[in-house]
Formats: structure tokens, sequence, C-alpha cells
């Protein structure tokens, strides 16, 4: 059903979805996100995102609350205890540039073993994580302030035999304690898998969080750190990633399960903002 919806020369009137690399990221046109999204229509948007894991709107002049009504459409919204929630629509997070010195900090007491990058998907210390994630630019940067996603599938599928069936056998922790009692907030420590199998295309993912401190279980610190180092090496490699050029307008859906992405720092002290919307994993397990 996903490949017939979601075909790369796919074009319904007046949708149409244009990849953008081989089987990851697409953009989507002739879809005003202002307007109820339902029927074949959702159901085109939901497919191509299964399909190409990160799809992108351009053009999009739409408020605050239909950015909210349009990722509703796809499940439950999570309310995040620790972003900035939306004055108006609390079930959106307004995502400003971390403060560096409460990140150097963060970094110094996980100790010199702990691995820190700002590849991450969102909300994977909890057992059951956002399955996907709407967001949206507020205010750019004149220059720079990308946003890169990696497709955490192909990153998997390129890995040697041999890697593969060592990562299938681990599970990782995924660290948010920090910032969870800084809002008063407690969670038990989950252990995902490293390489999981998407419940919807079936594929296997490799899927860790760098930055909630994350720790293998079952190895040594050092055992640990370079098995996530080799992880993190496959992740920033170029013909895994698709990077995107913020402007105003531009709203990006993507699985949080078939993905990994890290913002990119370099617009200095720009008070740059997006707004985000997190959609809760299935029914059964939306509450965890």
């Amino acid at each position: 059903m996903i490949d017939e919806l979601a075909t790369s020369d796919r074009q319904l009137d007046p949708i149409c979805i244009r990849p953008i690399r081989a089987g990851f990221g697409a953009e989507i046109r002739g879809v005003d996100l202002s307007s109820r999204i339902a029927g074949v229509d959702r159901e085109v948007i939901l497919s191509a995102v299964f399909r190409y894991k990160v799809v992108i709107f351009r053009n999009q002049r739409i408020t605050s609350l239909q950015h909210a009504a349009f990722a509703e459409t796809f499940g439950q919204l999570y309310l995040h205890p620790t972003t900035e929630r939306h004055d108006d629509v609390p079930t959106l997070q307004r995502v400003w540039p971390p403060d560096e010195a409460k990140l150097a900090k963060i970094k110094a007491q996980s100790g010199l073993n702990q691995i820190s990058s700002g590849y991450h998907a969102d909300t994977s210390w909890r057992l059951a994580p956002a399955w996907a994630g709407v967001l949206r630019a507020i205010d750019l940067p004149p220059q720079g302030g990308d946003t890169i996603w990696v497709d955490a599938e192909r990153a998997f599928q390129d890995l040697s035999e041999d890697l593969k069936r060592r990562l299938r056998s681990l599970h990782v922790t995924h660290d948010f304690s920090h910032a969870l009692r800084a809002v008063g907030l407690d969670y038990p420590l989950v252990a995902h898998p490293m390489v999981h199998r998407h419940p919807r295309t079936e594929r296997e993912i490799l899927w860790v969080n760098f930055a909630a401190r994350p720790k293998i279980v079952g190895l040594s610190q050092d055992d640990s750190r370079d098995l996530l180092n080799d992880v993190l090496t496959q992740y920033q490699k170029l013909e895994y990633q698709l990077r995107l050029r913020w402007t105003l307008g531009t709203v990006v859906f993507w699985d949080n399960r078939a993905t990994v992405h890290i913002a990119v720092r370099d617009y200095g002290d720009f008070p740059r903002l997006l707004e985000r919307a997190l959609i809760v994993d299935e029914p059964a397990y939306a509450g965890l």
C-alpha cells in the first residue's frame, strides 16, 4: 500500500511528490496545509512519509494553530515536558538555540567516556517515543541554521554483515534525566534496541540518540564508546544525509522512527526559532 500510494512518479491532481534523492526525502507540492487534510490526500502524505522518511512543504503561510491541526491529522500530539510550549497552542513546542554554557556543563558532568553529539531522535528516552514530528520555521538567521536528517535505514544497510549481526543483539539507553530533573520530573531509564524494525515498513533502522548520553547495555564504557563512535561515523557520512536550507513558509514532516537529525549551529547568537509538533506512537503505548 505504501509503495502504491507514494511512488517516485506519483502525481495526483493537485498533489505532486518530487523525490530529492533515491528513497530519502521528497517535496510535496499542491497541498495547502491551512486547509483540512483528509481522505486520499491524508493517505498520500502519510505514505510519502513512510517511503521517503522526510517530506518538505514549501510556501506554506500557516498559523501555529493550523500547524498543530495539520500534525494532529496523523495522531495525538505529545506535550513535551522540558521544551517551551507555545502560549496559545500548548501542543506546539518553541525550539530555540540551546544554552551553550548549560550544554558544556552537562558534557563535563558526563565524563570523558561519554560521546556527545547533536544527532538525535526526539523523545527517544521514553518507552514509546514520538513516531513523527512536524517542524516549521518562524525566525531564521540571514545565513546558516540548516537542519540535517540522516537516513538511519540505509546507514544500517551499508554496514558489514559482521557489524550488523553484532548491533542487532544490543540495546542502548538514552539518558534524559538531567533535563527532566531540572523541571521536577523523573522517568525510568529505558533501553531500546540499537537496531529496531520499523512497524510499518518492516525495515531495519540503526537508531541511537547521541544527544541523550547513550550507553550500550552490557558493554564496558570503553567498548560502548568505541561501538557508538562507529555508529556516529556512519551517521556523519554525506551519502546518508539530507540537508535542509530553511525558508519562511517551509514545513517538514518526518518519520522519527526511521531517521535521526541535527541542527547545524553556524549562525552565532541569532535567536533562531522553529515550532514543532510531535505525534505520539500507537494508542496502546502512547501514555508510556
